[in-house]
């Protein structure tokens, strides 16, 4: 079927735009679309490759090199005098689930061992050589192999290292990966790697929405006739995207233009230089679109609406995007300051701050120890400032989802032992491989050097790495939680753990409970800052139905241990431990808390004040959790702590 034409698609300039500088230079460093389901996003990448001009290989090469410049460490070299061939240029798709090897290549051990020869087989970073790599839903891959893709797009080339043999070839590509943030987002580390970022949504305009159906519908019905319908448009746009390319090594950058690039980075405060560097690779490939040989503060401002938003996030709970007004000063800032007498009028002054957003219900200065809010009253408190966490761990080894959480059996990490013989699967362990052949030598005929290997000879390493586990908050909402001062410490140190699962690549729930009832605020779900603005605008008021929020949280866990059995969970509970609601509200929180009793828990304590009931105790001692006041949920209360008891001991 042919494929969506390029310029049939509706709306969204900029991701066009951003999709087309990337092809002139694949310096910039690809391409990050984000963006809500339904939006085109994959329609446009994939119809991109149709533009690309095609090009030369050298026969018989796997890893695609130029004829006219050959890759001297190219393991299919050398090349001097052979024959090429012209191609199209490749869109390479990366699944989510691939493994390492598939995606960085491998070494054929079993060659290497009984022949002593380097055969190498290529994986999909040689496939997209010279071409376009593709990854949708790059957010849910593993972020070794993220990593793995932006150092190759970044350096140019890949390098795979196995049993101490090391080879390398030729990797670049243009990277384009494509998310929805509603499935969580990348790191911020790995989001700077990306060269350029786009948000797109779907149109509200009636008749754009129209329009859209139209040609899907068109294009379905006749894919043969409605792509030739946009085929001179698409020769039109390869034919402008080929001669920016042939323009780009004559563009200039002048000093002016690096002036406004380093005055805009630093008034939006991104860490680094990575942003200087793409805003100019950017504003150079956009001036060679445009057909000019020297860069202008057009194209300036160009690159860095592209290249800035998505390096402003210090925390997955930052919105992406820039001021506008803010890019124009520092643009107009960067100016060289003209001869004459000083302009003292209206506009000479600083501009009024665009980004100040209205404090938070609930969050302003109105005194503390206000009274607690009764029967069916709720109100909204917001979240004081958010601290490094104490880490908690799931008991016992796991092996799910690679993070940074609880120990594991991974695919990663340091060697522990060796596969079973039936499990045929992940790192190769050469020792242990060595040893299954070695008995058989004589047997199979062995007369020379290297040894004789079949299939079953073959053992793999057992790895003991790090799992991310689902974490799920069960936190009350009650009256008793109302107190505006214990509310705001209770929020800081429910963000402070989403951001320590954030950092740990858990997936994370959250279950509430006030009044008479509990619900489930947000399924479990890769995204934190979701889970962070459920959380911010969460009510408090009522009763406390403690039981029915244990009850809630062990059916969201049976729920996800059958949707994703490999994730373990931790349940966090946070609560003053009273019940309160209905009748014998004390034991059917026990009860209810002997349905969790397999599950690794920890009761964060919020009960203050100089009478305490110690109820909190007393539900973690029937959940068999970890008992943790609020105070100490902090990593330097627990350092702190550690160093009392030490110092006493000493």
């Amino acid at each position: 079927m042919k494929p969506y034409p390029f310029t049939a698609v509706v709306g969204m300039p900029d991701l066009r735009l951003a999709l087309v500088l990337s092809s002139i230079s694949p310096a910039v460093g690809g391409v990050l679309v984000r963006g809500e389901k339904g939006t085109a996003k994959s329609t446009m990448v994939r119809a991109l490759a149709g533009l690309l001009p095609g090009v030369d290989v050298v026969d018989g090469c796997r890893f695609s090199c130029d004829p006219a410049a050959p890759d001297p460490l190219c393991p299919d070299g050398p090349h001097d005098g052979a024959n090429s061939h012209r191609r199209p240029a490749r869109l390479v798709e990366l699944p989510v689930g691939a493994a390492e090897d598939r995606v960085i290549g491998s070494l054929h051990l079993e060659r290497a061992l009984a022949e002593g020869v380097t055969d190498f087989q290529p994986g999909l970073l040689a496939a997209a050589h010279r071409g376009l790599l593709y990854v949708d839903e790059v957010n849910l891959l593993h972020d070794h192999l993220v990593d793995t893709l932006l150092d190759a797009a970044a350096m140019g080339r890949a390098t795979v290292e196995r049993e101490g043999v090391s080879v390398s070839h030729a990797a670049r590509f243009v990277l384009i990966g494509t998310m929805n943030p509603e499935e969580g987002e990348l790191r911020p580390q790995l989001l700077d790697r990306f060269g350029l970022t786009v948000e797109v949504a779907s149109s509200r305009d009636p008749e754009q929405r129209v329009e859209v159906v139209r040609r899907r519908l068109a294009y379905e019905a006749d894919p043969g006739g409605f792509a030739a319908e946009y085929a001179a448009e698409d020769a039109l746009l390869a034919a402008d995207i080929e001669a920016a390319q042939r323009l780009l090594p004559a563009v200039k950058l002048p000093d002016d233009a690096l002036r406004q690039i380093a005055e805009v980075c630093a008034s939006f405060e991104v860490d680094g230089m990575r942003a200087d560097i793409v805003t100019a690779r950017t504003a150079v490939a956009h001036a060679a679109w445009a057909g000019r040989d020297e860069v202008t503060t057009d194209d300036v401002r160009v690159a860095a609406r592209l290249a800035l938003p998505h390096r402003r996030r210090r925390n997955p709970f930052d919105a992406p995007g820039i001021s506008e007004e803010q890019l124009e000063q520092a643009l107009q800032d960067a100016q060289p300051p003209e001869p004459g007498p000083e302009d003292d009028g209206p506009g000479s002054g600083s501009t009024p701050q665009q980004d100040e957003a209205p404090a938070p219900q609930g969050s302003d200065d109105a005194p503390q120890g206000e009274p607690r809010q009764s029967g069916g009253r709720q109100k909204t408190v917001g979240a004081g400032e958010t601290f490094k966490a104490r880490v908690f761990r799931v008991k016992g080894m796991g092996e799910g989802e690679r993070g940074r959480r609880s120990r594991a059996i991974t695919d990663s990490g340091r060697t522990i032992g060796v596969q079973p013989p039936s499990v045929r699967d992940g790192r190769p362990h050469l020792v242990a491989t060595v040893k299954a052949a070695a008995p058989h030598q004589k047997a199979r005929g062995r007369d020379g050097a290297g040894l004789k290997l079949r299939p079953e000879d073959l053992r793999f390493a057992l790895r003991e790495g790090r799992e991310g586990n689902l974490v799920l908050f069960c936190v009350d909402a009650s009256g008793s939680m109302g107190a505006k001062a214990r509310m705001r410490e209770v929020k800081s140190a429910v963000l402070s753990l989403l951001l320590d699962a954030y950092q740990r690549r858990d997936k994370v729930g959250l279950v509430t409970f006030r009044g008479d009832a509990a619900e489930l605020a947000l399924p479990p779900t890769i995204s934190v800052d979701a889970a962070a603005s459920r959380l911010d605008g969460l009510p408090t008021g009522g009763r406390t139905p403690l039981a029915e929020g244990l009850l809630e949280a062990a059916r969201v866990l049976r729920v996800e241990e059958i949707r994703d059995p490999r994730r373990r969970p931790l349940l966090v509970v946070v609560t003053d431990g009273r019940a309160t609601s209905g009748p014998d509200a004390v034991a059917r929180a026990q009860a209810a808390a002997g349905l969790l009793t397999g599950v690794t828990a920890v009761v964060m304590d919020c009960e203050s004040g100089k009478m305490r009931l110690g109820l909190a105790a007393d539900l973690a001692a029937h959940l068999g959790a970890e008992h943790v006041p609020l105070a100490d949920v902090a990593a330097e209360s627990l350092a702190g702590a550690v160093r009392a008891r030490t110092g006493r001991a000493a």
